[in-house]
């Protein structure tokens, strides 16, 4: 397996599932129902936001080409010019829709104030509730809102407020997940939840491959949103060697040891690295905050230092920094 370009990684996904003559029926009803009559895509896959700027305008741009749903990844702090310049990046790639990802638990109302003003198709929420003004806001802009949940009583706020979408999340995820609920026990109450109203349901949380995406049509999703399938694609921004090595290991572990000072009460899958093997005893009141420098990455636009245990994926701009320990 090496790094694949994301058309590839498209029908590699959609082809396996038509090639299942059990399993075809599943996915024209998938098509005809699910994100292809709200937005027109041509196919139920959501690239999710990968952070911290993972999801730039290739990655984004290349989904959408293929006919999928690309999120970008706004900045984690107000920085709304650039976000209309991510934006219009991505729509020198492309001339087809696609949407961005905002985090709610750090500073945004600017952000989201430009991205609507950009009439971008799609706002994806996670990390905080979406209101009914903010919703309001977005339908008057002609923007699509799509928050992403992990847990029952999250579902049932977005629906009230009525969203025009649901990204059910299960804390098989990768990144820092916010509830604590499997897949494949919430998926199927949220469809219940939302029983007749014109709200899709999406599936995310270790969906890699056709056979991960019928069985969430199994369970009453639309569609299925990955984030850890397009992290090792040619067009991801993700370092190089970041990608080597996801592709070289396979052994994951579900922890709390990267980000606890960042994403409080949030573990997340890691790969079994040696590293990790080293600290996965990280006593409960370490955390990133005291920790050493051990690189420096520019995000967005902005250098940032990297401390230990902080869990931030490297970019092509990332550098390491000597540290005695």
């Amino acid at each position: 397996m090496g790094q694949k370009p994301i058309k590839h990684q498209i029908f590699l996904c959609w082809v396996d599932v038509v090639a299942d003559k059990t399993t075809k029926l599943a996915v024209e009803k998938n098509r005809d129902m699910g994100w292809k009559g709200i937005l027109g895509f041509e196919y139920g896959i959501v690239q999710a936001p990968l952070g911290p700027d993972i999801a730039g305008p290739e990655l984004v741009a290349a989904v959408a080409n293929a006919g999928g749903l690309g999120l970008l990844r706004a900045p984690d702090w107000e920085s709304p010019e650039y976000v209309k310049e991510l934006i219009k990046k991505t729509r020198k790639l492309t001339d087809k829709p696609f949407g961005i990802g905002v985090v709610l638990a750090f500073p945004h109302k600017e952000n989201i104030k430009a991205i609507l003003e950009e009439k971008i198709a799609v706002l994806q929420l996670y990390w905080g509730e979406c209101s009914k003004e903010l919703l309001v806001e977005a339908h008057n802009a002609g923007v699509k809102v799509v928050p992403q949940v992990g847990s029952f009583e999250e579902a049932k706020k977005a629906i009230n407020v009525g969203v025009d979408a649901i990204i059910v999340q299960g804390r098989e995820a990768g990144g820092h997940v916010i509830g604590q609920d499997a897949l494949i026990s919430l998926l199927p109450r949220v469809v219940d939840l939302v029983g007749d109203h014109d709200i899709p349901v999406i599936a995310a949380g270790a969906i890699v491959d056709a056979r991960g995406y019928v069985a969430a049509l199994a369970l009453g999703a639309k569609g299925i949103c990955m984030g850890t399938r397009f992290l090792a694609t040619h067009e991801s921004y993700a370092h190089p060697m970041y990608k080597q090595k996801l592709i070289e290991l396979d052994k994951t572990e579900y922890t709390d040891v990267f980000g606890r000072a960042r994403w409080p009460g949030a573990p997340h899958r890691v790969l079994q690295t040696p590293f990790f093997c080293d600290w996965k005893s990280l006593p409960a009141q370490e955390n990133e905050s005291n920790q050493p420098i051990i690189g420096r990455s520019i995000i967005h636009g902005v250098e940032k230092e990297i401390r230990r245990f902080a869990g931030t994926v490297p970019n092509p701009t990332t550098t390491a920094v000597h540290v005695d320990s």
